[in-house]
């Protein structure tokens, strides 16, 4: 089922978009050696962005560590609000039709992810 949520996601969720973004994001902070951190993360974003539907995101156990923290804080005041607001607006939009509520839900997975990503993993 995850593989036809993961087709649908890519078509009619805004997958590609979303990859698309992140990747762009990415390349650009890995364009300077102290975006490099923040650029893995955005690579990272865009695997989960393109294909969602049977992913779990968990907490690593370094992510209440000192450098996590910082680099958290970093995030969300150059990117993070950003990013997750954009999925919070997608969310809304997506989530008016009966559709659109398995992939208003992903948003929101993503939108969490987007304003902690440092020690969060998925699988």
């Amino acid at each position: 089922m995850s593989i036809i949520g993961n087709i649908l996601w890519i078509i009619l969720g805004g997958g590609i978009i979303i990859f698309l973004l992140y990747v762009l994001g990415s390349i650009f902070l890995c364009l300077t050696i102290v975006g490099i951190p923040f650029g893995v993360q955005c690579l990272k974003l865009a695997t989960l962005g393109l294909i969602p539907f049977g992913k779990v995101i968990t907490s690593s156990p370094s992510a209440t560590g000192t450098i996590n923290v910082i680099l958290n804080v970093l995030w969300i005041i150059t990117f993070g609000l950003t990013i997750a607001a954009t999925h919070i607006i997608l969310a809304l939009i997506l989530g008016l039709t009966i559709i659109g509520i398995p992939f208003a839900r992903q948003h929101i997975k993503l939108a969490s992810l987007a304003i902690t990503p440092f020690g969060h993993n998925f699988h």
